[in-house]
């Protein structure tokens, strides 16, 4: 069982895929279903939540920058009705869990359809008209305009600087996937903005290089800890049409479509993390979910690597091999024998929830003990500061302890099962993740032992956002 994985859940909140179940719930039902789905995963030993916060040009939180979601509140830009900021709250509530949370923004999506009259006065639709692409039935935000990466960058600032998130997370909408017969209409802006001699693909790549180059600039000035990641189309290129490419035959590709290039975020250091999204079964013809995994290992060995694994396809696929059980825990261990692939993340986390049991019977015996989140690459090492116990009790079935620490980043308790020494191994097993806020100087947790572990000793460390991870020191209990 390895001791660091990745393993989180996307949250979709865009037309009410995960959360809300409906948005004219009211606010007590809304909450019930958020911890529903959030203790749903942490009773697998997930270890994050990559949560959607802003679906097209709206937010599930309060700010001037952008009206709030209707897809919360039921009309786009009334506001929240609870006493809470609802950021703040799920935020809260994922790191209670021993949970990372990761601010999930689609950038460029500016409508979900044509109806333009059921968008707020404050939409940038009606206060940027400008910056506005129809293409299908959406409206886009220009990648070619300097102003619209200049407000989203904004907006992540925004988000950081005044939330307790653990990262910002990215998808893979950036130029919309063609539609046949359509023009993406950025001609007066390409005309503009491009330089001298440069092709239209080439540009259209340069604007979303350039955004993801100034988001990670605003994220590292204002929190260097809070981490950058983005999960793309599964698909960076086709073998076909480069020798570089993976032996795949999709449809569209992340570089050529969407105009999208991972491979050179990850190797200029702009992202902490990448997450392809290879919703195929392990031996799809096209796009098979191995042939894919294998090419991201091989080709970006030195990055953190995240899977998405297509959870909302078992049983619910023409493809056969989604109505075998052993689908998604097959591609788990297939990540876990890759020493350059760190994790897992789900789409999307009511896939599980409710059905499929014989999978979820499998997950548990997977993903059997907690595991640590993965550091980011680029690690930066610090020294942890002195870690102080008080009014330690355990009793047979529980620890309950309070812990004197303090830092000016967030941290994470963990609690271990510890063997005795052999020879030089220490043999541990991770229990527990604890959430410690920064610049908070006490904390306390009670907390049940799983069977089997009882009757060891528990030792506790401190683990910073950074990965840097003091010494265990052992517990000892008053009777």
């Amino acid at each position: 069982m390895p001791e660091t994985e990745f393993r989180g859940v996307w949250i979709a909140t865009v037309v009410n895929i995960d959360w809300p179940k409906h948005p004219e719930d009211d606010i007590a039902k809304k909450k019930k279903d958020f911890l529903e789905i959030l203790d749903f995963y942490q009773d697998l030993n997930f270890n994050a939540a990559i949560v959607q916060i802003r679906t097209a040009g709206d937010a599930f939180y309060p700010t001037e920058l952008a009206p709030w979601s209707k897809y919360l509140t039921g009309k786009e830009g009334k506001p929240y009705q609870g006493d809470e900021n609802p950021l703040e709250w799920m935020i809260e509530e994922t790191h209670k869990r021993g949970m990372q949370f990761h601010a999930w923004l689609n950038p460029y999506r500016a409508t979900f359809d044509l109806d333009t009259l059921s968008l707020a006065p404050s939409h940038d639709y009606y206060q940027h008209p400008d910056w506005m692409v129809r293409y299908g039935k959406k409206y886009y935000y220009n990648p070619g305009q300097p102003e619209v990466r200049k407000q989203f960058t904004a907006i992540v600032g925004e988000l950081v600087d005044q939330y307790d998130l653990d990262a910002i997370h990215f998808d893979d909408y950036f130029y919309p996937y063609k539609i046949k017969d359509e023009t993406f209409a950025d001609d007066l802006a390409y005309t503009k903005h491009a330089l001298p001699n440069q092709k239209l693909d080439d540009w259209r790549r340069s604007n979303v290089d350039s955004l993801v180059k100034q988001v990670h600039h605003a994220i590292k000035t204002s929190k260097p800890w809070v981490q950058f990641g983005i999960s793309p189309f599964g698909v960076w290129k086709n073998k076909s049409t480069d020798p570089k490419g993976s032996d795949t035959r999709a449809g569209q590709t992340t570089y050529e479509d969407l105009y999208a290039d991972p491979l050179l975020w990850m190797n200029k250091g702009w992202l902490d993390y990448i997450a392809p999204q290879a919703y195929w079964s392990m031996d799809y013809p096209a796009a098979g979910h191995r042939v894919i995994t294998k090419w991201w290992s091989e080709t970006l060995p030195e990055s953190n690597i995240y899977m998405g694994n297509g959870t909302y396809k078992i049983k619910n696929n023409k493809d056969k091999a989604w109505k075998k059980n052993k689908e998604i825990p097959n591609q788990i261990l297939n990540a876990r024998q890759d020493n350059n692939i760190n994790g897992n993340i789900f789409f999307s986390a009511k896939s599980l929830i409710g059905k499929h049991p014989k999978v979820n019977r499998m997950l548990r015996k997977v993903y059997a003990t907690p595991a640590k989140n993965p550091a980011p690459f680029r690690q930066s090492a610090r020294v942890l500061g002195p870690l102080e116990f008080k009014k330690i009790k355990n009793s047979k079935k529980r620890i309950s302890y309070c812990l004197s620490y303090r830092d000016s980043i967030p941290s994470f308790a963990l609690l271990y099962a510890v063997k005795e020494n052999q020879g030089a191994k220490e043999n541990k097993t991770l229990l527990e993740k604890n959430y410690l806020s920064p610049n908070e100087g006490e904390h306390c947790f009670d907390q049940m032992l799983p069977k089997g572990y009882q009757k060891f000793k528990l030792g506790v460390s401190i683990r910073d956002a950074y990965g840097n991870e003091s010494p265990i020191q052992i517990l000892n209990p008053t009777p």
